[in-house]
Protein backbone atom coordinates (compact mmCIF):
# COMPACT_ATOMS: atom_id res chain seq x y z
CA UNK A 1 0.00 0.00 0.00
CA UNK A 2 2.65 2.47 0.36
CA UNK A 3 4.31 1.42 -2.22
CA UNK A 4 1.87 2.40 -4.64
CA UNK A 5 1.52 5.82 -2.93
CA UNK A 6 4.86 6.48 -3.11
CA UNK A 7 4.88 5.31 -6.82
CA UNK A 8 1.39 7.74 -6.94
CA UNK A 9 3.42 10.58 -5.54
CA UNK A 10 6.38 10.37 -8.05
CA UNK A 11 3.94 9.90 -11.15
CA UNK A 12 2.42 12.86 -9.81
CA UNK A 13 5.38 14.84 -9.61
CA UNK A 14 6.76 13.88 -13.49
CA UNK A 15 3.82 15.20 -14.67
CA UNK A 16 3.52 18.15 -12.66
CA UNK A 17 7.60 18.85 -13.93
CA UNK A 18 5.81 17.58 -17.46
CA UNK A 19 3.33 20.54 -17.12
CA UNK A 20 5.92 23.09 -15.68
CA UNK A 21 8.33 22.32 -18.34
CA UNK A 22 5.43 22.79 -21.13
CA UNK A 23 4.55 25.93 -19.82
CA UNK A 24 7.87 27.39 -19.80
CA UNK A 25 9.08 25.83 -23.20
CA UNK A 26 5.76 27.48 -24.77
CA UNK A 27 6.49 30.92 -23.09
CA UNK A 28 9.93 30.87 -24.47
CA UNK A 29 8.71 29.75 -27.52
CA UNK A 30 5.85 32.75 -27.91
CA UNK A 31 8.77 35.58 -26.82
CA UNK A 32 11.24 33.82 -29.51
CA UNK A 33 8.10 34.54 -32.48
CA UNK A 34 7.05 37.69 -31.06
CA UNK A 35 10.87 38.94 -31.44
CA UNK A 36 10.82 37.71 -35.21
CA UNK A 37 7.54 39.92 -35.65
CA UNK A 38 9.35 42.71 -33.98
CA UNK A 39 12.23 42.34 -36.16
CA UNK A 40 10.02 42.13 -39.12
CA UNK A 41 8.17 44.88 -38.31
CA UNK A 42 11.49 47.02 -38.18
CA UNK A 43 12.68 45.96 -41.63
CA UNK A 44 9.16 47.05 -42.52
CA UNK A 45 9.94 50.71 -41.07
CA UNK A 46 12.88 50.70 -42.75
CA UNK A 47 11.01 49.69 -45.97
CA UNK A 48 8.75 52.25 -45.38
CA UNK A 49 11.26 55.04 -44.49
CA UNK A 50 12.84 54.45 -47.90
CA UNK A 51 9.18 54.52 -49.38
CA UNK A 52 8.66 58.11 -48.70
CA UNK A 53 12.15 59.37 -49.04
CA UNK A 54 11.93 58.44 -52.65
CA UNK A 55 9.67 60.70 -53.89
CA UNK A 56 11.32 63.56 -51.98
CA UNK A 57 14.47 62.45 -53.91
CA UNK A 58 12.89 62.38 -57.35
CA UNK A 59 11.16 65.94 -56.97
CA UNK A 60 14.34 67.58 -56.01
CA UNK A 61 15.99 66.08 -59.17
CA UNK A 62 12.87 67.23 -61.31
CA UNK A 63 13.55 70.42 -59.87
CA UNK A 64 16.78 71.10 -60.50
CA UNK A 65 17.74 69.05 -63.98
CA UNK A 66 15.36 68.49 -66.90
CA UNK A 67 16.01 64.85 -66.76
CA UNK A 68 15.62 61.69 -68.79
CA UNK A 69 11.67 60.62 -68.07
CA UNK A 70 12.27 56.75 -68.42
CA UNK A 71 14.51 56.76 -65.33
CA UNK A 72 11.41 58.93 -63.36
CA UNK A 73 8.77 56.63 -64.34
CA UNK A 74 10.94 53.66 -63.30
CA UNK A 75 11.13 54.70 -59.93
CA UNK A 76 7.69 55.56 -59.55
CA UNK A 77 6.59 51.87 -61.08
CA UNK A 78 9.20 50.88 -58.49
CA UNK A 79 7.85 52.63 -55.62
CA UNK A 80 4.21 51.60 -56.69
CA UNK A 81 5.48 47.89 -56.44
CA UNK A 82 7.39 48.09 -53.27
CA UNK A 83 4.31 50.12 -51.51
CA UNK A 84 1.96 47.34 -52.86
CA UNK A 85 4.21 44.75 -51.72
CA UNK A 86 4.64 46.42 -48.18
CA UNK A 87 0.81 45.95 -47.63
CA UNK A 88 0.83 42.15 -46.65
CA UNK A 89 1.65 41.84 -42.93
CA UNK A 90 1.92 38.14 -42.47
CA UNK A 91 5.84 37.04 -41.64
CA UNK A 92 5.85 33.87 -44.34
CA UNK A 93 8.34 33.13 -46.85
CA UNK A 94 6.48 34.45 -49.72
CA UNK A 95 6.07 37.62 -48.09
CA UNK A 96 9.65 37.72 -47.99
CA UNK A 97 10.52 37.20 -51.34
CA UNK A 98 8.15 39.51 -52.83
CA UNK A 99 9.00 42.43 -50.29
CA UNK A 100 12.61 41.62 -50.65
CA UNK A 101 12.00 41.52 -54.60
CA UNK A 102 9.81 45.23 -55.30
CA UNK A 103 12.40 46.55 -52.49
CA UNK A 104 15.55 45.70 -54.60
CA UNK A 105 13.81 47.05 -57.72
CA UNK A 106 13.07 50.19 -55.93
CA UNK A 107 16.53 50.82 -54.68
CA UNK A 108 17.87 49.66 -58.07
CA UNK A 109 15.96 52.35 -59.44
CA UNK A 110 16.83 55.24 -56.96
CA UNK A 111 20.59 53.95 -57.25
CA UNK A 112 20.39 54.14 -61.08
CA UNK A 113 18.81 58.12 -60.72
CA UNK A 114 22.03 58.91 -58.46
CA UNK A 115 24.34 57.67 -60.87
CA UNK A 116 22.75 59.43 -63.62
CA UNK A 117 23.06 62.91 -61.41
CA UNK A 118 26.44 62.70 -62.16
CA UNK A 119 25.74 63.91 -65.59
CA UNK A 120 24.16 67.00 -63.74
CA UNK A 121 26.81 68.82 -61.38
CA UNK A 122 24.57 71.72 -60.87
CA UNK A 123 22.23 69.37 -58.85
CA UNK A 124 24.75 67.45 -57.27
CA UNK A 125 25.69 70.93 -55.66
CA UNK A 126 22.37 71.73 -54.12
CA UNK A 127 22.01 71.03 -50.57
CA UNK A 128 18.67 69.48 -51.04
CA UNK A 129 20.30 67.06 -52.73
CA UNK A 130 23.06 66.45 -51.17
CA UNK A 131 21.05 65.81 -48.03
CA UNK A 132 18.01 63.50 -49.25
CA UNK A 133 21.43 60.93 -51.15
CA UNK A 134 22.82 61.53 -47.40
CA UNK A 135 19.63 60.22 -45.95
CA UNK A 136 18.88 57.69 -48.67
CA UNK A 137 22.40 55.90 -47.54
CA UNK A 138 21.43 56.30 -44.14
CA UNK A 139 18.45 54.73 -45.00
CA UNK A 140 19.82 51.91 -47.26
CA UNK A 141 22.04 51.03 -43.56
CA UNK A 142 19.24 50.78 -41.65
CA UNK A 143 17.57 48.16 -44.00
CA UNK A 144 20.77 46.47 -44.17
CA UNK A 145 20.85 46.44 -40.13
CA UNK A 146 17.19 45.31 -39.58
CA UNK A 147 17.54 42.78 -42.33
CA UNK A 148 20.77 41.21 -40.33
CA UNK A 149 18.46 41.42 -36.58
CA UNK A 150 15.66 39.78 -38.27
CA UNK A 151 17.58 36.88 -39.56
CA UNK A 152 19.39 36.63 -36.51
CA UNK A 153 16.15 36.86 -34.29
CA UNK A 154 15.08 33.97 -36.91
CA UNK A 155 18.30 32.05 -36.48
CA UNK A 156 17.60 32.04 -32.69
CA UNK A 157 13.99 30.98 -32.54
CA UNK A 158 14.47 28.16 -35.35
CA UNK A 159 17.36 26.70 -33.30
CA UNK A 160 14.59 26.40 -30.55
CA UNK A 161 11.82 24.90 -32.54
CA UNK A 162 14.05 22.54 -34.23
CA UNK A 163 15.98 21.41 -31.15
CA UNK A 164 15.21 18.53 -28.59
CA UNK A 165 13.06 18.35 -26.69
CA UNK A 166 11.67 21.84 -27.49
CA UNK A 167 10.81 20.60 -30.46
CA UNK A 168 8.36 18.27 -29.02
CA UNK A 169 6.54 21.27 -27.66
CA UNK A 170 6.70 23.22 -30.71
CA UNK A 171 5.18 20.77 -32.68
CA UNK A 172 2.27 20.44 -30.25
CA UNK A 173 1.48 24.01 -30.45
CA UNK A 174 2.73 24.68 -34.40
CA UNK A 175 5.39 26.66 -33.55
CA UNK A 176 6.96 25.76 -37.36
CA UNK A 177 10.72 27.25 -38.63
CA UNK A 178 11.09 30.48 -40.11
CA UNK A 179 12.93 32.11 -43.22
CA UNK A 180 15.24 34.87 -42.40
CA UNK A 181 16.39 36.71 -45.97
CA UNK A 182 18.98 35.23 -48.08
CA UNK A 183 21.22 36.96 -50.78
CA UNK A 184 19.45 36.85 -53.98
CA UNK A 185 21.56 34.95 -57.09
CA UNK A 186 24.27 36.59 -58.96
CA UNK A 187 25.10 39.18 -55.59
CA UNK A 188 28.38 37.47 -55.54
CA UNK A 189 28.99 38.75 -58.88
CA UNK A 190 30.27 43.32 -58.59
CA UNK A 191 27.59 44.99 -60.48
CA UNK A 192 28.77 47.11 -63.68
CA UNK A 193 28.18 50.56 -63.39
CA UNK A 194 28.18 52.52 -66.90
CA UNK A 195 27.46 55.98 -68.15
Amino acid sequence: MNNKRFSGYIIGACIILLGIYTIVTYNALVKKEEKVNLQWNEVQNAYQRRLDLVPSLVNTVKGAAQYEQNTLEKIATARAKASNASASTDVTAENYQSQTTAQDELAGAANQLLISVENYPELKGTKAFIGLQAQLEGTERRIKVARKDFNASVAVYNSSVKSFPTKIIAGLFNFKAKEGFQSDSGTDKAQEIKF
